[in-house]
């Protein structure tokens, strides 16, 4: 039943051979690696406007510089991972190239932060997302919807890890027509409105209600505005995922992950000023009383709130939601790099039925739903939580780059030199801001957690180097014969079972088995003990007392005390069970035999062997 339901919901298995067909052209790669970036413009303008307006409602112009600046910004950056994609066609992103270039403690950090980024981009999308549907029910008058904001958050997190884990190129085709409905619905959006304030109209957003206690006011000042730049910094989070995932492209992958990249950069540029300047014009403004978001209220005032608003907002909701997908492509492709360094569990680097890391892509979703609901899918709330990841990510990421050129000198790296370099100077000086100005409001979790994730990433590479060398060769010798098997064999009763492990057990120690019986009921012991002879095949039964009733811990102390009577024995516990037909079947029945393996495999020296005998229908 597990595996009908499983290949209902993801699939039949992909076969190796076919890696390569699950590749991703440019369009479809657009809509997989962009939808975390493109989606941003629903929610930077509004993260600039909410701290401006601390100020009063007067000051909200300064948005369009801020706004510029974070855009020159995002092509700095932009033309900087163009670099690390061309020197870097493998992947791996700020992990590969920091780790290379500037050495495995860089290389750890930068991964903590990206991990703790896509967990953050899947929780604020869909909780952004669950935001903008709440805004449609407003305005439809069908309020009380953001009760339920947790519960639908969750759904849209599991449902989109759900159709990744149907595999790469499937979850593209699903996602890319809700992506270029976004990008065609927010273009649309740019070009009314400016062509309706061209024209002279001169009509502002209505509010239902206040946005703020205007008595309240803090004075404009840098300090403000860096606030707000911060803020507004979320635009450039996901810009670093098309450097992350080159191999999924086709042929050429590095030429074919540049293009997309600036035309994910082009894209986002014009839609996040073009919303900045659509935003100020007709005064739209957050609003916490009303939960209307600021792109609700700029498409209400441009269309009205017919069949094109709603269509807006139905398409922004897809797109935030949606913009998971993101975290989901390169979670675990970069939890795969880190599993095949020896950094996260082996179990990250191995691909599941469809040719998806599963792993990675469960594990991801279990942290983001559990963000979701601590934050109640408030996404205001975790966006000072966001950034700090991304621009340490970028800042180790460029730094690398850098040196990479120093190291290597390749053809013309001087002009590649001076992108990184400034790459890393700003993204740096903007990591230094976001740091300050968001440290009380959620960013030290963030650089708490960092060396925590480092200290677990050198755990378990430390574990693998140890298990490395218990088991190597170099030193070891051949061993020799042992000179003597001794099988013990546990049994509750006699039955068919039991005979055919007694059976296993003297072919490989004849004359040297012992079969133990706890006595937990004297009746049941009386009735073995009157039909062993019959059928044991003259191998000896022991009874073991148990004045507290426990099952595990006298047949261990029996093996204990015949491994001290015998130290040059090899002692085997062979374990019978019966099998039952139906899955559900062994509900019915104890795990006594499960339980006694896992108690004899923590026993240094035992050979557990379990006999298995499988009942008909």
């Amino acid at each position: 039943m597990v595996r009908e339901l499983k290949r209902f919901l993801i699939g039949k298995p992909i076969a190796t051979e076919q890696h390569v067909h699950e590749r991703l052209n440019k369009p479809t790669a657009l809509a997989v690696f962009s939808s975390d970036a493109l989606s941003s413009v629903a929610y930077a303008t509004e993260a600039i406007l909410a701290v401006l307006i601390l100020a009063g409602t007067g000051v909200l112009g300064v948005s369009l510089p801020i706004a510029g600046a974070i855009a020159a910004l995002l092509i700095i950056v932009g033309v900087s991972y163009r670099q690390t994609i061309r020197a870097y066609p493998n992947g791996g992103g700020a992990y590969i190239v920091a780790r290379e270039n500037l050495g495995e403690f860089a290389g750890l950090i930068a991964a903590g932060a990206l991990l703790i980024d896509y967990v953050l981009t899947v929780s604020v999308s869909t909780s952004a997302g669950i935001a903008a549907i709440v805004s449609l029910a407003g305005a439809w008058g069908a309020g009380g919807v953001e009760e339920y904001a947790v519960p639908l958050a969750l759904t849209c997190i599991f449902g989109v890890a759900l159709a990744n884990l149907r595999g790469v190129r499937e979850s593209g085709f699903a996602f890319a027509i809700p992506t270029y409905i976004f990008i065609i619905s927010m273009l649309s959006l740019i070009t009314f409105g400016m062509g309706k304030a061209l024209l002279g109209d001169t009509s502002v957003v209505e509010q239902a209600a206040l946005p703020m206690d205007t008595e309240t006011h803090e004075v404009l000042g840098v300090w403000l505005i860096l606030r707000a730049f911060a803020a507004g910094c979320t635009a450039l989070t996901g810009i670093e995922a098309i450097s992350n995932g080159v191999p999924a492209f086709k042929a050429p992958e590095s030429k074919n992950a540049a293009i997309t990249l600036t035309w994910m950069v082009s894209l986002l540029t014009t839609m996040f000023l073009g919303l900045t300047w659509l935003a100020n014009h007709y005064q739209a403004m957050p609003n916490q009383l009303t939960h209307e978001t600021v792109l609700s209220q700029i498409a209400r005032t441009v269309f009205g709130t017919g069949p094109v608003y709603s269509g807006i907002q139905v398409a922004t909701a897809f797109i935030l939601i949606l913009a998971a997908n993101t975290a989901f492509a390169d979670f675990p492709r970069l939890a795969s790099l880190l599993g095949r360094d020896g950094y996260m569990p082996r179990q990250f680097s191995s691909r599941g039925d469809r040719l998806v890391f599963s792993n990675g892509i469960l594990v991801l979703a279990g942290f983001a739903a559990l963000l979701v609901i601590i934050f109640r899918a408030n996404e205001i709330a975790m966006l000072p939580l966001y950034a700090i990841g991304v621009f340490l990510s970028f800042t180790l990421s460029q730094t690398g780059m850098v040196q990479h050129h120093f190291r290597l000198r390749e053809p013309h790296w001087q002009s590649g030199l001076a992108i990184n370099m400034v790459g890393a100077i700003l993204t740096m000086l903007v990591l230094l801001v976001l740091i300050v100005t968001k440290f009380i409001h959620g960013a030290w979790a963030v650089l708490l957690c960092l060396p925590v994730m480092v200290l677990l990433f050198r755990a378990v590479h430390q574990h693998y180097t140890n298990v490395a060398i218990q088991l190597s060769l170099s030193d070891a010798t051949k061993p020799m014969p042992l000179p003597r098997h001794t099988a013990i064999v546990p049994v509750d009763s006699i039955h068919r079972g039991v005979l055919a492990a007694l059976a296993f057990a003297e072919s490989f120690a004849p004359g040297n088995v012992t079969a133990v019986h706890v006595d937990l009921d004297p009746v049941q012991t009386t009735k073995l003990r009157e039909r062993w002879d019959s059928w044991s095949n003259n191998v000896p039964l022991v009874i073991l007392p148990s004045p507290y009733r426990s099952l595990i811990g006298p047949i261990m102390t029996y093996i204990d005390d015949a491994d001290r009577r015998d130290p040059d024995d090899m002692f085997a516990v062979v374990v019978p069970e019966f099998i039952p037909h139906h899955w559900w079947e062994y509900l019915l029945h104890n795990q006594t035999a499960f339980l006694l393996r896992a108690a004899l495999l923590l026993r240094k020296g035992k050979v557990v062997i379990s006999v298995p005998y499988h009942l008909q229908r």
